[in-house]
């Protein structure tokens, strides 16, 4: 007669038997309900940090991306030496083609954009009020070209009017005291150039636009001021700073990197996003990693709970054991039947674990709120994350890492008791019954 296959339906039924009895019978012990609720605790802390995590860096990102350039390209400084003072100067890599090169730039292939651009540093005044500025001089198509800029739910003022003053961010606006038509005061230090030496330059610019980017420092400090004008302002006439190019995927953004130093020439040089954010970034995959390994062993910790669990059931059922063995239960029938038993309890909690992390993750915009209010609104610190507010992002891949993980864990804890019990003499488990 040809012996049952594994895992018959027999052996399910023997074990869910065994997990549904009585305590008093040796049935679930509160062991094994301890590596349960462990085990769907640890899953949902599990994908809820995983979401939250994706949800942040993706965050960052859009908003990083939202308001600056995919990647940049510029000219080392170069040295100038003066015959009649016998001194060597150091210039600004400045771009006199620009617009024949950003048209080069532009019809590469992947390239969506390409424009000029002129960069300063200015203290923003407005009465007794002052904050630092990073001006970006662009031309209107340029500033309209960016999503985290014209977007008209968190913007005040019309983006048409952008040539007849400056837009500034929201943050600064806040810090200068401000409105849409209000004035500001720019100071330069390079300003015009007289016998004694530069002067400082100091502009009266009207407000006509106030965005929010999504990004604290972004929103601190970011002026734009019409690309003609801020040639006057830093002495640029005729000249530019940088090219600002806009690739179809920033993520892949490093690949344009050979084209574009090809297209621009000797001394160039290619600034990319992600070279800006390389140390930030670097250290958002060491934090996800660290945290997958130790919320990994939280996981651990809660399965071998079920080790625990088994071997008081297995001890309790030692004349179930003999029984079924002599009635012709193989070994590894019997090692298979409390194999499932610690299987079960791992797949449940598991599956709990995956319906609260879901959950939790889903509303974690509420949950943040909840804590600002009882915190006071220190429970999100935009100036130190940059980012206004914390989302969770599911992933599916995250997901499924996180189900793995707690099922390999699971299964994996359940083999020593289950070898055991198949190990089990019957003479020795019906002795004395």
């Amino acid at each position: 007669m040809a012996s049952p296959r594994p895992f018959s339906r027999y052996e399910f039924l023997i074990a869910w038997r065994y997990l549904r009895a009585r305590r008093a019978e040796g049935g679930v012990s509160v062991m094994t309900w301890i590596s349960l609720i462990g085990i769907a605790l640890g899953v949902m802390a599990l994908i809820a940090t995983l979401s939250v995590r994706a949800g942040f860096r993706a965050d960052f990102i859009d908003t990083l991306l939202g308001a600056n350039p995919h990647t940049t390209v510029m000219y080392y400084p170069s040295q100038v030496y003066n015959e009649l003072t016998e001194e060597t100067y150091v210039t600004p890599g400045t771009i006199q083609d620009y617009d024949a090169l950003a048209q080069k730039i532009a019809a590469l292939p992947g390239v969506t954009r390409a424009d000029p651009a002129v960069r300063g540093k200015v203290m923003a005044a407005q009465g007794g009020a002052s904050g630092l500025g990073d001006v970006y001089g662009l031309s209107a198509e340029a500033l309209k070209a960016l999503p985290g800029v014209v977007d008209p739910d968190r913007a005040m003022g019309d983006i048409a009017d952008y040539d007849k003053g400056v837009a500034i961010g929201i943050g600064l606006a806040r810090t200068l005291g401000v409105a849409v038509g209000d004035s500001i005061q720019l100071v330069s230090p390079e300003g015009a150039q007289t016998a004694v030496g530069t002067t400082p330059r100091v502009e009266t610019y009207p407000v006509t636009y106030i965005f929010s980017a999504g990004r604290w420092d972004i929103d601190e400090t970011r002026i734009y001021m019409p690309f003609a004008e801020a040639q006057s302002y830093f002495n640029r006439d005729g000249l530019a700073d940088e090219i600002q190019v806009y690739v179809a995927d920033p993520e892949q953004v490093d690949r344009w990197t050979p084209e574009l130093l090809a297209a621009a020439g000797e001394r160039a040089q290619v600034w990319s996003w992600r070279d800006a954010s390389s140390s930030f970034l670097s250290a958002l995959d060491m934090e996800d990693d660290v945290m997958f390994l130790i919320l990994s062993i939280l996981v651990l910790i809660a399965a071998m709970n079920i080790t625990s669990g088994l071997i008081m059931l297995v001890k309790n059922k030692g004349r179930d054991i003999g029984i079924l063995r002599t009635m012709g239960l193989t070994q590894g029938a019997v090692l298979r039947v409390f194999f499932l038993c610690g299987a079960f309890t791992g797949i449940i909690g598991t599956a709990v674990g995956v319906v609260l992390g879901v959950a939790l993750s889903l509303n974690v915009d509420h949950i943040m709120a909840a804590l600002n209010w009882l915190t006071g609104g220190n429970a999100w610190q935009p100036e130190v994350r940059g980012i206004y507010a914390l989302h969770g992002e599911l992933r599916a891949w995250d997901i499924f890492r996180a189900v793995a993980l707690s099922l390999v864990l699971s299964f994996g804890v359940t083999i020593f008791p289950a070898r055991r019990a198949a190990r089990m003499n019957p003479v020795e488990a019906l002795r004395y019954e």
